[in-house]
C-alpha cells in the first residue's frame, strides 16, 4: 500500500478565519469594543453567547450565537415511527410539551385524514392540558424575566403557583415535564376521576393571586423603568422576521393561530386575544411583550374554565369512551408533503413532514421553531440601547433554547 504525505500549509488569516466570530478588533471604530455575553445560565440560558460590540455603555451591535444542547430532533424524528417520537418532540419546548405534542399530533392525523374521527371528549381534553401548560410555561418565562432584572420575590410566587400545576399534570400523565401524553389519534388515558374538580380549585386559588402579580410585577414603578421604551420591536420588523406569539402580538397585531387557524375545539370557546398597547411606553416594548404573557394566562384561565364545563357537561365520563379508540395501530401516510401549525406558549410551533407513503417514518421532518424566529430579532431590538439594558431586551423574548437548536 502506498502512503504519500500531505504537508499542510497554515497561515495566521486561516485560524482567524476559523474564529468563531463576527467582529475582529479590526472592524471597531475608536472607543469600540468587543464583550461576550454568556454563556451562563441565567439570562443566556446555558448556551446562548452574544457577541456584543459597544461604544461605552451603549450597544453598537449584537451577534446572537446559539451554542448547542445536541437535541437532533428533526434526525431522531426522521429515523423512528411517528408516534415513538412523541417522546422527543416534548423536549423542544420542554416547559410547554402540551403545546408541542398537540402541534405535531395535529399535523400527522390530517395527513392520515382522521381529524374528524377524533372524539370531543378528547379534544376538550387536549386543550385543558394545552391550557394548563401555556400558564406554566408564561409563569416560567414572566418569573425568570423578573429575576433577570433583580425582583426575586414574584419568582418564588410564580414558581409555587406552576407547582399546583406540575401537580396535575404529573397526576394525569406520571411525568413533571415531559409527558407523552397526546398520542395520534387519541390520548394515552383519560382524567383521573377528580381531576375536574381539582381543577377547579386550581382557578378559584389561582384568580386572585393573578391580581397579586399585576400589582407586584406588572404596575411596579421599578418594573415599568427598567421594561417601557426598551427593546421596542415595531410591527414591520417583527413580521420581517417571522416573530410570532407574544412577540408579535406584544407589537400590536392581533395574531393568534388559536383563532386564526380555528383549530381542535378553539372555534368553540371564548377568548381575547391579548395586544400591546403602549400603555407604559412605546407599543412593542419589553413592558407590552411581558404583560401580553400575563393576560394571557387569565385567557387561558377563561378557556380551561369552559372546558371543565364540557368535560362536566356535555362531554362528561362514560363508560363507553375510550381515548385510545381512533389511535392507529400503524401510522402510514400517503406520499405528500404536508406543513401542520398550532400556537405554543412562545408562538408558531410548525412541523412540515414528507412521507413516501410506504413507511411509517418520514422521509423529512422539519421543525418551524418559533423560538429560533424570535432570538433572530434581537439586533434589530438593541442597537443603540444601553448594555444594562440587553438582559432585560432577552428576558423579553423568553427563549427555551432546546427548541433553537433542534
Amino acid at each position: 500500500m502506498n502512503t504519500q504525505t500531505i504537508q499542510y500549509e497554515y497561515a495566521p488569516g486561516h485560524f482567524q478565519a476559523s474564529e468563531p466570530s463576527v467582529y475582529s478588533p479590526e472592524m471597531l471604530d475608536e472607543g469600540e469594543m468587543i464583550l461576550n455575553m454568556g454563556p451562563q445560565h441565567p439570562s443566556t440560558h446555558g448556551v446562548l453567547r452574544m457577541e456584543v460590540v459597544t461604544n461605552g455603555e451603549i450597544i453598537v451591535d449584537v451577534v446572537p450565537h446559539l451554542g448547542y444542547l445536541h437535541r437532533c430532533f428533526e434526525k431522531h424524528a426522521q429515523s423512528l415511527p411517528f408516534n415513538q417520537t412523541i417522546p422527543f418532540v416534548d423536549r423542544l419546548d420542554y416547559l410547554a410539551a402540551m403545546n408541542s405534542e398537540h402541534a405535531f399530533v395535529m399535523g400527522v392525523e390530517r395527513m392520515l385524514g382522521i381529524q374528524n374521527d377524533i372524539p370531543k371528549r378528547t379534544e376538550y381534553i387536549r386543550v385543558l392540558v394545552a391550557e394548563l401548560n401555556r400558564i406554566a410555561a408564561h409563569f416560567v418565562g414572566i418569573g425568570t424575566y423578573a429575576l433577570d432584572i433583580g425582583a426575586y420575590t414574584p419568582f418564588l410566587w410564580l414558581m409555587r403557583d406552576r407547582e399546583h400545576i406540575q401537580r396535575l399534570l404529573e397526576w394525569l400523565t406520571g411525568a413533571r415535564m415531559l409527558y407523552n401524553y397526546i398520542w395520534v389519534g387519541g390520548l394515552f388515558y383519560d382524567l383521573p376521576v377528580g381531576f375536574e374538580e381539582r381543577c377547579r380549585e386550581f382557578v378559584a386559588y389561582l384568580k386572585p393571586n393573578m391580581v397579586e402579580l399585576q400589582q407586584i410585577v406588572i404596575e411596579n414603578e421599578i418594573f415599568i423603568k427598567r421594561t417601557a421604551n426598551v427593546g421596542v420591536l415595531p410591527l414591520t420588523v417583527a413580521i420581517n422576521y417571522g416573530c410570532t406569539g407574544p412577540m408579535l402580538r406584544g407589537s400590536g397585531l392581533r395574531y393568534d393561530l388559536r383563532r386564526v387557524d380555528g383549530y381542535s375545539v378553539y372555534p368553540e370557546l371564548e377568548f381575547d386575544i391579548p395586544i400591546g398597547e403602549g400603555k407604559m411606553g412605546t407599543v412593542g416594548d419589553c413592558w407590552d411583550r411581558n404583560n401580553v404573557r400575563v393576560q394571557e394566562c387569565h385567557e387561558s384561565i377563561r378557556i380551561i374554565e369552559q372546558c371543565l364545563d364540557q368535560l362536566l357537561g356535555d362531554h362528561k365520563r362514560t363508560r363507553d369512551y375510550d381515548p385510545q379508540a381512533v389511535v392507529p395501530k400503524k401510522i402510514r401516510p400517503k406520499a405528500m408533503d404536508f406543513y401542520a401549525r398550532a400556537e405554543s406558549a412562545k408562538g408558531e410551533l410548525g412541523f412540515f413532514f414528507r412521507t413516501d407513503g410506504k413507511s411509517d417514518v418520514p422521509v423529512r421532518c422539519k421543525a418551524r421553531s418559533c423560538c429560533f424566529h424570535n432570538l433572530s430579532v434581537i439586533s434589530e431590538i438593541s442597537r443603540g440601547a444601553m448594555l444594562a439594558d440587553l438582559v432585560a431586551i432577552i428576558g423579553s423574548i423568553d427563549v427555551v433554547m432546546g427548541e433553537v437548536d433542534r
